[in-house]
């Protein structure tokens, strides 16, 4: 079983005030410092909102400090009222970054939800493949919540090996140490050997890195303990199913702008294909 979740952080409407914004909540894990002053688009009309904030020069000295909290901000849509703005948009519209897809630099992608667009990238590109064995390829939902669609996948297709293809952390940025960049992009697949929701077999670990070297794939350590993914829902699926999560690097994930190198899709995608066909042949 392959699997790449398909859902990305975002916003979902809570309330419509009398003035005709919208008051919002996260889904799943947004860091309410990317969100200020951002364009999005909100509900099934995709309308068009950019979150407010308090103007700078009616900021106090003592709050300039402060990250305001997310119940303090708001969506404006442009509405007069509370009944205009209920033509567009109502309570339980989810809300998303509005950001395109760019490249720029020497092979560098920068879009929004690259969490986990580019795993289900990978994938579909190996479905397009030329494959010898039988996979199971999974696209799911609300990880960002919970992992609960890997769960009941991983439960309807009983799997005896399961391959998660997700977006990591990369924090190779400026005033980092080394020991805390937790990967790099350029460096191919990111391969973990534990995260806040799985300890990974250390024979399936070692196993990735002596097919890398044997097949001359790019491939590098999470080292860093940190974040989760569909594994945490795959591995204790009935009985048991040996997990092995495979990632890309990517800065300033659940963010508006993710940014990532295309050579390490590429990387990801041989890896995964070399474990599928070492598992297959298992």
């Amino acid at each position: 079983m392959l699997a790449a979740h398909m859902d990305e952080v975002g916003l979902i409407v809570t309330y419509i005030t009398e003035e005709g914004y919208l008051k919002f909540t996260s889904v799943g894990g947004v860091d309410s410092r990317v969100i200020l002053g951002r364009a999005v688009i909100a509900g099934e009309n995709n309308t068009p909102g950019v979150i407010g904030i308090k103007p700078v020069h009616m900021v106090k000295e003592d709050e300039k400090a402060n990250i305001p909290d997310a119940d303090s901000l708001y969506i404006d849509i442009g509405a007069d009222n509370r009944e205009e703005a209920a033509k567009y948009v109502r309570p339980g519209d989810a809300v998303w970054f509005d950001s395109n897809l760019i490249h720029f630099g020497e092979g560098f992608l920068k879009a929004r939800a690259l969490d986990d667009r580019a795993g289900c990238a990978a994938l579909i590109g190996i479905i397009k493949s030329d494959l010898p064995y039988d996979l199971n390829f999974v696209f799911t939902v609300q990880e960002e919540v919970g992992l609960r669609g890997a769960k009941t996948a991983a439960f309807s297709i009983e799997p005896d090996y399961a391959v998660v293809v997700e977006t990591t952390t990369a924090a190779d940025i400026a005033g980092v140490p080394k020991e805390k960049q937790v990967c790099k992009l350029g460096g191919g697949a990111v391969i973990s050997f534990m995260d806040k929701s799985t300890v990974y077999s250390r024979e399936l670990y070692d196993l990735a890195f002596s097919l890398a070297e044997k097949n001359n794939i790019k491939v590098q350590p999470k080292t860093v303990v940190a974040g989760g993914n569909d594994a945490g829902a795959i591995h204790t699926s009935r009985g048991g199913v040996r997990t092995l999560t495979v990632s890309l690097p990517c800065r300033y994930l659940h963010s508006p702008s993710c940014v990532i190198c295309e050579a390490d899709i590429a990387e990801v995608s041989k890896i995964v294909r070399a474990l599928s066909e070492e598992f297959a042949n298992a």
